[in-house]
Parts: structure tokens; C-alpha cells; sequence
């Protein structure tokens, strides 16, 4: 495996890896934001990588997600029975998406620090 191929796998899983917390924050954010009447509720999930390595890139995709109902009379969204609609997002779920991605990008950051010093090394050897 080649040095450039190795640095490309790993700028690949860096950007997956910043996706995937960009959706995870994105879900977070949007859980306790109500829903007008008519609006559907949507759930960020990064998506699959598309072509092989060499051209690989994802993209952050909207899927449809449930609602919950919160009975608030006194708001202004809320329905003829007085509940308000929300994303129905599991904030413990989006916590540790968000963490193992985190990890994730940590260990990408770490291999290609790793590949780093080895090709200066290499290089220093080549030099004497």
C-alpha cells in the first residue's frame, strides 16, 4: 500500500467522521424544536460512502423520523388538543453517535500523525 493511498484512507475517515458528529449535532439541536402543523420530522444520518476509495466521499441525508406529542395548550404551534409536535430524537443514542465519532476522528488523526512522522524518518535516513 502506497503512502498516498494510506493518507487518502485516512482524510476519508476524517471527513466521515466529521459527518457523522455534523449529524449528530444537527439531531440534538433540532430535538426540541417544535413542528409546525404540516411539516414533517426529519433525522440526519450520515450516509454511505459512494465510488471506492479513490473518489469516495458521503453526504449528510435526511431520513424521516417519528414525532412526540407534548400537551402545551399555551403554545403557539399547538394542536386543536393542545399538543405540540416534536422530533421524536433519542438524545442517548445522538450522545454516543457523537462520541464514537469523535473517537473515530481522534484515531484517523492519530494514524496520519503516525504516517507523518514515518515518512519523515524515512526521509532523514535517505538523507545520511
Amino acid at each position: 500500500m502506497s503512502v498516498e493511498s494510506i493518507m487518502e484512507a485516512t482524510r476519508v475517515g476524517l471527513a466521515y467522521e466529521r459527518l457523522r458528529m455534523e449529524a449528530a449535532s444537527r439531531n440534538i439541536a433540532s430535538s426540541n424544536v417544535p413542528l409546525p402543523a404540516n411539516a414533517t420530522a426529519t433525522r440526519a444520518t450520515a450516509g454511505a460512502f459512494s465510488g471506492h476509495l479513490g473518489g469516495a466521499h458521503a453526504q449528510l441525508l435526511d431520513s424521516p423520523a417519528a414525532t412526540r406529542a407534548v400537551h402545551d395548550p399555551a403554545h403557539p404551534l399547538a394542536d386543536a388538543e393542545g399538543m405540540v409536535r416534536y422530533p421524536d430524537i433519542d438524545l442517548v443514542e445522538e450522545m454516543t453517535s457523537l462520541m464514537t465519532a469523535s473517537r473515530g476522528y481522534e484515531a484517523n488523526v492519530r494514524a496520519f500523525n503516525l504516517l507523518r512522522g514515518m515518512v519523515a524518518k524515512a526521509f532523514e535516513i535517505g538523507a545520511k
